[in-house]
C-alpha cells in the first residue's frame, strides 16, 4: 500500500512539472505568444494523456511482439490492481512531459493545431514505441523489449522521454524555419518575463524530485540517494552554466543559469539511482557546459530552438545516458556486464532511439506540414499567436494596436485608454502626456504654415500670371524688360541681354528682314507680325537652337506718346506642333513601316480617279501581298516580322516615283498607286523591278529572311474604274499570282471576275446541298497488284445539283476545303461509310475497309477524335474498317497536333495513308515521325510510269521507300494494263482506277463483294 501511495504522490510532481514547463516557456517568449504557450502546454497534456489512455500505454507496456511494441492494453481499463493503475497514472504524466518538451522549441511560430496533430503523433507513435523497447516489463521486472534485454538502462527517462522530445523539437524546428527576425541580428529576442522563467525552473525542480524517486516504482530505502543526487546535478548544472556564460560573455544570463539547471536534472535522470552524489555534481555541471555550448552551436546552424529545449534535453540526455558506465559502479547494473560492454549497450540505444525518433518525427511532420502547413503565416507571426490563434488580447497589445493606428490614420488627438494599476497602463499614461505636448506644437506649427500658404498663393497668383516668356523692346529693338520665364525659355538672364537687340539675339537670320519691317512700321496691320494678334513665327535660343513660338504684341506709350514700347508675350509651342505632328502621323500614316495608311490611301484615289476622269488620264493600281508571310511570325516572333515588313516599304519606296503613292493596307498587304501610268510594258518593268528589289536578303534572329510578293495589277483607264472596284480587281490579279505559283505578277482579266463570281455561286450553292442533303457517296475499289483480288475501297463524295445536275469533284471540293462547310460533309461521309459498313455486315458479305479523305480544318478542330469515335460506336463498327486519308500539306503543319490525333485514332485499329504522295512537300521526317500505314502514288506519275523514264524512276522511288519503311503502297489512276504491268514489277501492292472499276454507286458493290469471294 505504501508503494502506491508514493507512485500517486510521485505522479502528482511530475503533473506539477507541467506548471513549471508553462511558466518557463511563457516567461521565455514574448508578451504576444504567451496566452498561446500556456494554453498549448495545457492542450499537449489533454491531448497526450487521451492518446496514451486509447493506445499509447498499450503499445509501451502491453505484451510484447519481437521486443519492438506492445499487443494488448489499449483503452487502459478492466481488471487490473490498484499498483497497476497507479502505476498508469504514472506513466501517463511521463509521456505529458515528452510532448511538452516540444512545445517550447517551436514557440512564436506554430499553429495550435498544427502543434496538437504532432502531439497526437509524439504520444500515439513516437513515444510508446522507444518506451517499450527500454521500459517494456519494468513494473514486473520481466524485461520484454529488445533494448532492455540487451540490459540497456535509462531510469527515469534521460533518453527515452526527454531525448525523445529533442528530436521531435529538433526535426519541428528544422521544418518550420527560425522565427522573423531572429537572425538577422545577433541580439537573441527578448522574453516577456524571465522572473516567471525562474518560477518554472524552480517548480521543475521541485517536480523532478517527484520523476525521478517515483521511478523506483517502491517506497524503498533507495529514495534518499535519488533525490539528493537529482538536487546535486541541478545546482551544479546552474552553476556551471552560470560561470561559463559569465566567461563567455562578460554577463551572467538569466537564461543560460535556467537552462543549465534543467540541464543537470535532465542528464541525471538516466542513472540517479546508481550514482555517488560527488559523481552526480560532475554529471550536473557537465551538463551545464553542454547546454551552453549546444546553444551556440544552433545558433552557428542558424537553427532557432526558442527555449533551448533541444541543448537542454536532447544533447544533456545523451550525456546522461552515455554517462552511466562511465561514472557509476557496474555491481550497481545488476546485468553482470563490464564497463565496456554497458557503454557499448547505451550506445546502442542511445543511436537506434535517436535515428528512430528523428527518422520517423521528421518523414511524419513533413507530410503534415505538406498538407496542413505547421507554420502560422508571416502576417499571424507578426501581430503575436495570443491574437492571430486564440483571438486573445493583453494590455501591450490594445496599447500597441492604438498607437498604431494613430500612426496610420495620422490623426494623434485621441489619447489611448489607460488600463489603471498595470505596466501597460503606466506607459499609456505617460503617451499620453506625450500626445498632448506633440498636439500643441502640431497646432503652433500649422498655423504658422497656414500662415505662410496664404502668402505663398498670394504671390502664386502674381506668378502664374507671367507663366509665358514677358519682355519689352523699344523702337530700335532693344530689350528693357526681361521676366524669369524669358530667361529659362531662352536661356540667357536678363542682365546679359540688357539694351541687347532682339532680333539678332533671338530671331534667326531668315526673318531678319520680315521682323525689322514689321517694327519699322511699328506692328501696324499691315506688316506681316501685327499687333494684338497671335502671330506663328519662329525663333531661336542660345546657339541658334530654334523652336515655334506664338507671339503677342501690345504697345506702351511713354511721355505724352513721344516714345513707344512694345511688350511681347511669347509663348514656346513645340509641344503643341509636335502633337499636331503627330496626330497627323497617326491619321494618315502606318507607324509601323511610315507609309500612308489605308484611310489616306483611300481618300488619295477617290481624288486620282477623278482627276484622271476629268483630264482623260489613266493610272495603274498594283496590289501586293507577302507569300508565306506569317511562316516568319511563327517561326522568327513577330519583331522578326515587322523587321522585314519595315524592309518591304523601304524597298517600294526606292523602286516608286516622288508623285506615286505607296500604302500599307494592313498586315502583309501593301498597295501603290501611279497616276498617269497605263502601258503593260512599262507596269510589267516596274513590277519586275520591285521583285528584284525584294530579293536583298535581310538578317533576323541571325538568319537571311528573303521577302517574296505576289503582285495583282489594274488600270482604271480614264478614270473609268472606281476606287473600290479597282482595289477589288487588283486584289483578284494578286490572288492569281499566287495561284500561278506566287513571287510573281499578273494583270486583270475579265475572266478573272467571273472566276470569282462563280466561286462565290458555287459557295452559295453549297450551302444549300448540305441543307437539303445532295450529297451522295461512290465507291471506287482498291485492287491486289498480283492477285486481282478487292482490297478496299475508297469513299468519294458526289454532289447532285439540282438544276446543273452531277458536278466534278474538282470544281467544289477546293471550295469546299475552304469554307466552314467542310467539317459538317466530313461528318456525313465518315457517318454514311460507318452506316453501309454495318448494312453489308448486316447482309453477311465480306466487309472489306473504306478509306476517307480528311481536310486541314478536319483535323484542327479538337472534335475529330470525338466525331469518329461516335460514328464507330453509333453503327457498331470495328475501327479496322476505316482507313482515313490525309494529304502531305497537313502532315507539314501542327506536327504535334497531328501525331497525337493520329495516334489516339490507331489505337482504335484505324490506319492512315498519306494521299497523293510526291506532290507535296515529300519529306523524310515525316513518314519516321508520323504513324502511317499506306502511302498512295499520285496519278500524275502513274499516268505515264510505263512510257516515261522520270515517272518510272519515281514510282520505282516510292515503292522502294514505302517497302524499307514496312509501309503498303497504293497506285492511283492506273488507266491501262502497261501500267499495272510496270507496278507489278516494282511490287506495287494495291491499284485502284479505271482499269478495274469507275467509282461505283452503292446498290453496284453488293455484286462486287460476292464475286470478290470467288476471286479469292
Amino acid at each position: 500500500m505504501l508503494d502506491i501511495v508514493w507512485i500517486v504522490i510521485c505522479a502528482a510532481l511530475v503533473l506539477l512539472m507541467q506548471a513549471g514547463f508553462t511558466c518557463l516557456e511563457t516567461g521565455f517568449v514574448r508578451n504576444k505568444n504567451s496566452i498561446n504557450v500556456a494554453i498549448k502546454n495545457l492542450m499537449d497534456l489533454c491531448l497526450s494523456s487521451a492518446v496514451f489512455w486509447l493506445f499509447g500505454f498499450g503499445l509501451m507496456f502491453g505484451d510484447s511482439f519481437l521486443g519492438l511494441l506492445g499487443t494488448d492494453g489499449f483503452m487502459f481499463s478492466g481488471d487490473y490492481t490498484p499498483l497497476q493503475y497507479a502505476f498508469f497514472l504514472f506513466q501517463v504524466m511521463f509521456c505529458g512531459t515528452a510532448i511538452t518538451i516540444v512545445s517550447g522549441a517551436v514557440a512564436e511560430r506554430m499553429s495550435f493545431w498544427g502543434y496538437g496533430f504532432i502531439c497526437i503523433m509524439v504520444a500515439g507513435v513516437i513515444y510508446p514505441v522507444t518506451g517499450h523497447w527500454a521500459w517494456n516489463g519494468v513494473l514486473t521486472g520481466a524485461t520484454q523489449g529488445w533494448l532492455g534485454r540487451l540490459g540497456f538502462i535509462d531510469f527515469a527517462g534521460s533518453t527515452v522521454v526527454h531525448s525523445v522530445g529533442g528530436w521531435c523539437a529538433l526535426a519541428a524546428i528544422i521544418i518550420i524555419g527560425p522565427r522573423i527576425g531572429r537572425f538577422e541580428s545577433n541580439a537573441k529576442i527578448p522574453g516577456s518575463s524571465l522572473p516567471l522563467s525562474v518560477l518554472g525552473a524552480l517548480l521543475l525542480l521541485f517536480g523532478w524530485l517527484g520523476f525521478n524517486g517515483g521511478s523506483t516504482f517502491a517506497a524503498d530505502d533507495s529514495i534518499p540517494l535519488i533525490l539528493l543526487n537529482t538536487f546535486l546535478a541541478a545546482v551544479f548544472g546552474c552553476l556551471s552554466a552560470a560561470i561559463y556564460s559569465t566567461l563567455k560573455t562578460k554577463t551572467t544570463e538569466v537564461s543560460a543559469c535556467i537552462n543549465g539547471l534543467l540541464g543537470g536534472l535532465v542528464a541525471i535522470t538516466a542513472c540517479c539511482h546508481v550514482m555517488t552524489p560527488l559523481a552526480s555534481a560532475f554529471i550536473g555541471a557537465s551538463a551545464g557546459v553542454i547546454v551552453c555550448t549546444g546553444e551556440q552551436l544552433l545558433i552557428k546552424y542558424k537553427i532557432d530552438d526558442a527555449i533551448g529545449v533541444v541543448p537542454v534535453h536532447l544533447f544533456s540526455g545523451i550525456f546522461g545516458t552515455l554517462a552511466l558506465p562511465l561514472l557509476s559502479s557496474s555491481e550497481n547494473w545488476g546485468i553482470g556486464l563490464n564497463t565496456w560492454q554497458q557503454f557499448q549497450v547505451q550506445l546502442l540505444g542511445v543511436c537506434s532511439i535517436g535515428l528512430y525518433v528523428f527518422t520517423v518525427s521528421f518523414t511524419l511532420f513533413k507530410i503534415l506540414n505538406y498538407f496542413y502547413p505547421l507554420r502560422v503565416s508571416e502576417e499571424a507571426e507578426m501581430k503575436g499567436l495570443n491574437i492571430s490563434e486564440h483571438m486573445a488580447s493583453s494590455e501591450i497589445y490594445n496599447l500597441l494596436g492604438a498607437m498604431q493606428r494613430q500612426e496610420q490614420q495620422g490623426d494623434f488627438k485621441q489619447a489611448v485608454v489607460v488600463e489603471p494599476f498595470t505596466e501597460a497602463g503606466q506607459i499609456a499614461k505617460q503617451y499620453n502626456r506625450v500626445l498632448a505636448r506633440v498636439n500643441t506644437e502640431i497646432n503652433a506649427r500649422d498655423q504658422v504654415l497656414n500662415d505662410f500658404k496664404n502668402s505663398e498663393s498670394r504671390k502664386g497668383a502674381i506668378l502664374n500670371a507671367s507663366l509665358d516668356c514677358i519682355l519689352t523692346i523699344n523702337t530700335q529693338g532693344q530689350i528693357k524688360e526681361f521676366n524669369l520665364a524669358a530667361e529659362k525659355c531662352f536661356g540667357l538672364s536678363a542682365p546679359r541681354v540688357f539694351n541687347c537687340n532682339f532680333i539678332e539675339l533671338f530671331v534667326p537670320p531668315t526673318a531678319h528682314k520680315e521682323f525689322t519691317e514689321s517694327l519699322n512700321g511699328l506692328f501696324s496691320v499691315n506688316t506681316s507680325i501685327a499687333l494684338n494678334q497671335h502671330n506663328k513665327i519662329t525663333l531661336q535660343r542660345i546657339h541658334g537652337i530654334e523652336f515655334p513660338a506664338e507671339l503677342s504684341i501690345t504697345q506702351a506709350d511713354l511721355l505724352g506718346k513721344k516714345l513707344k514700347e512694345f511688350t511681347f508675350h511669347i509663348r514656346d509651342i513645340t509641344k503643341q506642333v509636335e502633337m499636331q505632328n503627330k496626330m497627323h502621323q497617326l491619321a494618315f500614316y502606318d507607324p509601323l513601316t511610315k507609309l500612308f495608311n489605308r484611310h489616306y490611301f483611300i481618300d488619295k484615289l477617290s481624288q486620282e480617279i477623278a482627276f484622271a476622269n476629268r483630264h482623260r488620264n489613266s493610272l495603274l493600281l498594283m496590289f501586293l501581298d507577302l507569300d508565306h508571310f506569317k511562316d516568319v511570325n511563327d517561326t522568327l516572333g513577330h519583331d522578326a516580322g515587322d523587321l522585314l515588313l519595315r524592309h518591304v516599304a523601304e524597298s517600294l519606296n526606292s523602286c516608286v516615283r516622288n508623285d506615286d503613292i505607296v500604302c500599307r493596307w494592313g498586315g502583309d498587304e501593301f498597295l501603290i498607286l501611279f497616276p498617269g501610268l497605263e502601258k503593260h510594258n512599262v507596269a510589267s518593268v516596274k513590277a519586275q523591278e520591285i521583285l528584284q528589289a525584294l530579293c536583298l536578303p535581310i538578317i533576323a534572329e541571325g538568319r537571311e529572311l528573303y521577302a517574296q510578293v505576289s503582285i495583282g495589277i489594274a488600270i482604271s483607264q480614264y478614270g473609268k474604274v472606281e476606287s473600290q472596284q479597282l482595289i477589288q480587281r487588283a486584289d483578284m490579279a494578286m490572288y492569281e499570282a499566287k495561284q500561278q505559283g506566287r513571287n510573281t505578277y499578273c494583270f486583270f482579266l475579265p475572266e478573272m471576275e467571273e472566276k470569282i463570281n462563280q466561286r462565290f455561286y458555287i459557295e452559295s450553292e453549297l450551302r444549300n446541298a448540305v441543307k437539303n442533303e445532295e450529297f451522295f457517296l461512290q465507291y471506287q475499289p482498291k485492287v491486289n497488284c498480283q492477285t486481282g483480288v478487292i482490297d478496299g475501297f475508297e469513299a468519294l463524295l458526289r454532289w447532285q445539283h439540282p438544276e446543273k445536275g452531277l458536278i466534278s469533284p474538282g470544281v467544289f471540293i477546293p471550295i469546299l476545303e475552304q469554307s466552314n462547310l467542310i467539317n459538317e460533309v466530313t461528318n456525313f461521309v465518315i457517318h454514311s461509310v460507318c452506316q453501309q459498313l454495318n448494312k453489308w455486315e448486316a447482309k453477311g458479305l465480306t466487309v472489306l475497309p473504306v478509306a476517307v479523305n480528311l481536310s486541314m480544318k478536319d483535323f484542327q478542330l479538337d472534335g475529330c477524335y470525338q466525331r469518329v469515335c461516335d460514328a464507330l460506336q453509333k453503327h457498331h463498327i470495328h475501327g479496322s474498317l476505316l482507313e482515313l486519308e490525309i494529304t502531305e500539306t497537313m502532315l507539314a503543319k501542327n506536327t504535334e497536333q497531328c501525331i497525337s490525333l493520329m495516334s489516339r485514332l490507331q489505337k482504335m485499329d484505324i490506319k492512315f495513308s498519306v494521299d497523293d504522295f510526291g506532290t507535296g512537300y515529300s519529306s523524310m521526317s515525316y513518314l519516321k515521325k508520323f504513324p502511317i500505314n499506306t502511302l498512295k502514288i499520285d496519278r500524275a506519275f502513274v499516268s505515264e510510269c510505263d512510257v516515261n523514264k522520270e515517272d518510272a524512276a519515281i514510282c520505282s522511288a516510292i515503292v522502294a521507300l514505302g517497302k524499307s519503311l514496312g509501309l503498303k503502297i497504293i497506285a492511283e489512276g492506273v488507266e491501262t494494263q502497261s501500267q499495272l504491268d510496270f507496278l507489278k514489277q516494282t511490287e506495287c501492292d494495291v491499284y485502284q482506277g479505271f482499269l478495274f472499276s469507275r467509282p461505283l454507286p452503292v446498290d453496284e458493290i453488293d455484286a462486287l463483294l460476292i464475286e470478290n469471294i470467288f476471286r479469292k
